[in-house]
């Protein structure tokens, strides 16, 4: 009986559960074990600001640490890029929607009536604010029911969301939205990542059978790009690379917190050329200035 660690929140149960029916069909019986994580407890505080490596994956990096699970479930945006030595992602399931939406208040008219967004994460709101720089913005944190509540409960226009955890919940039908392609999606958004001990052979061996490779390949080209400008999952920074006729297209942009400085890069090359391809565009961004733009982040984020 393979132990699924899991977040509680209602999505990170969906996602868990997934990974259990991935698992019935390939003839492996397992269980979810819900574990708390400090990012679900304190909803109050902005997550740039706890200043603490993976606040949504920490207790569920102990819990496999301490053999109390065998795999945890993951929204891949929120890993850290750096896992502890004895952890790896052994799997990434088929990636779905990648892109961010602005779910509208019930009430919204426009936003010349009412120029407030609500969002939790400097990525979207520096991405908001570039574009729509007389806007204000809002701290917006919680599971998606209650931030939705709280948007229904407020003044504001709308708050921005990941399409695919409204799209897994089924919570799309029930409000007006605008799907923002313009917005560059966080590295990994869309893609549940599975992690395993390195040292428990047997039961890593069953979790890569589940791997979509495109995926693994694009996650882990976002995933090197973030590590290389050395941001953390919560920086103003955006990077989506997908698969389109046997070629990578790589999208990438570092913001500051509050939109108004950006450096973006993208490039198209053969899918037989991706390799390092995360880490060569971190060096291009790098030397068109993103080097001082993540000083000037970080020290904003302290």
């Amino acid at each position: 009986m393979i132990q699924i660690g899991t977040r509680k929140s209602e999505l990170a149960l969906w996602q868990a559960n997934q990974v259990k029916d991935h698992l019935k069909k390939i003839g492996y019986a397992s269980k979810l074990v819900a574990i708390e994580s400090l990012g679900d407890k304190n909803l109050v505080q902005p997550i740039y600001s706890m200043g603490i490596r993976g606040v949504f994956t920490k207790s569920l990096d102990i819990a496999l640490i301490n053999n109390k699970i065998d795999i945890a479930i993951h929204s891949l945006k929120d890993v850290p890029t750096i896992l502890p030595k004895e952890i790896e992602i052994s799997a990434y399931l088929k990636r779905d929607n990648p892109y961010d939406i602005v779910v509208y208040n019930p009430n919204f008219i426009d936003w010349d009536v009412c120029d407030i967004i609500g969002t939790g994460s400097l990525r979207r709101r520096a991405q908001w604010m570039r574009k729509f720089p007389k806007h204000k913005t809002e701290n917006l944190r919680g599971n998606i029911q209650t931030r939705l509540n709280k948007l229904n409960k407020s003044k504001w226009g709308g708050a921005i969301f990941a399409k695919v955890g409204l799209e897994r919940l089924d919570l799309l039908n029930e409000n007006s939205y605008s799907v923002l392609e313009w917005m560059i999606p966080a590295p990994g958004q869309g893609i549940i990542g599975i992690a395993s001990m390195k040292k428990n052979e047997k039961i890593t061996g069953i979790i890569k059978k589940l791997n979509c490779k495109e995926t693994m390949l694009c996650a882990e080209i976002e995933r090197s790009f973030l590590k290389t400008i050395q941001a953390g999952c919560s920086a103003p920074v955006g990077a989506y690379a997908y698969i389109k006729n046997k070629k990578i297209h790589f999208k990438t942009a570092i913001f500051s917190t509050e939109g108004k400085e950006a450096i973006f890069h993208e490039v198209e090359i053969p899918l037989d050329k991706a390799m390092g391809l995360g880490e060569k565009s971190a060096f291009q961004v790098l030397k068109k200035g993103g080097s001082k733009l993540m000083e000037k982040i970080k020290s904003q984020m302290k």
